[in-house]
């Protein structure tokens, strides 16, 4: 048995949802292979090589693949697929774009987001916004995965020695073009790879509000910021801060939420952070059910004296 993990990247170096699923991967029994497909990243497939536990890369360079579309990606897939017995994408926007090409091509199952490898044929998934878990069996000969990042423990970046080995590259499949891309610059971490997140909710009342109260205790904290839902769609934070099922899953090592009553999907893509701190004046808010420390008080007065104490 040998599993293919499909590299997160820029091209030039890792992203750490990759070191995630390869632990997925070793999970799973067997050797454990690298796909970086991309164009001009031999660097990526060097960082790549360094991973702990992968004992190949194969670097597919190709202008076709310098934009991850995602019919590129998954033909390059499918061009070695024949070799594995699990292919395993981290749960990305890119990985869920490709996954699903790639699994109705061969013509299997996809098993989405799992937090557990039970064995090498059956995983764990969270269901009905991870309120319940489903223990999953595939009798597929090959298993296409998403792995969801933080079920599993990063692998070590570094004290691999795998090998390094050339593929070609696809051509463009002509399915699709890009065109171009708007990147969100901030000096704050990416959520998905903060280790401390700040995040506010609708009692924050206004954009202006939230910018007043949670930013200086983001910035104290070398923080993330992020927001519910309600807090996204009433406009006081941008689409890309949202926390939950329809935003991003994050578990970092503290999270603070700030007038967050705690609604299902938000919990969803939050619960699993290591330390949760709740700050609500409804000491009947769902969130309490989930943190291990709760403050029933008014946010605007308990946050600014948090940021004078830290």
């Amino acid at each position: 048995m040998t599993a293919l993990v499909i590299a997160e990247h820029d091209h030039a170096t890792i992203k750490p949802a990759t070191l995630n699923t390869v632990t997925a991967a070793l999970a799973c029994g067997g050797d454990v292979h690298v796909l970086v497909a991309g164009a001009n990243a031999a660097e990526a497939g060097k960082a790549a090589a360094q991973i702990a536990g992968v004992s190949k890369v194969i670097v597919a360079d190709s202008p076709s693949l310098a934009e991850n579309l995602a019919e590129n990606v998954a033909a390059q897939v499918l061009a070695i697929a024949s070799n594995y017995s699990h292919i395993l994408f981290p749960s990305t926007a890119n990985g869920k774009n490709v996954a699903p090409r790639v699994a109705a091509k061969l013509d299997v199952a996809q098993i989405s987001d799992i937090t557990l490898v039970v064995s090498p044929d059956t995983f764990e998934r969270p269901i009905y916004a991870g309120n319940a878990i489903a223990t999953v069996q595939s009798a597929d000969a090959t298993k296409v995965i998403t792995v969801r990042t933080t079920g599993f423990d990063a692998a070590a970046a570094t004290g691999g020695s795998a090998t390094v080995e050339s593929a070609e590259g696809v051509a463009d499949s002509g399915k699709s073009s890009f065109v171009s891309r708007e990147v969100t610059k901030s000096d704050r971490p990416e959520l998905t790879a903060a280790k401390i997140i700040v995040s506010g909710g609708r009692a924050l009342g206004s954009a202006e509000k939230f910018n007043e109260v949670m930013t200086p205790l983001a910035d104290k904290l070398n923080a993330g910021l992020g927001a519910s839902r309600a807090a996204v769609d009433a406009g006081y934070a941008p689409n890309d801060w949202q926390v939950g099922q329809t935003g991003k899953i994050v578990a970092p090592q503290l999270y603070i939420a700030a007038g967050i009553s705690g609604a299902i999907q938000h919990l969803a893509g939050m619960k699993d952070s290591k330390v949760i701190v709740a700050i609500n004046k409804d000491e009947e808010a769902p969130i309490f059910s989930v943190a291990d420390y709760g403050l029933v008080a008014d946010l605007f007065t308990a946050v600014p004296e948090l940021v004078k104490a830290l």
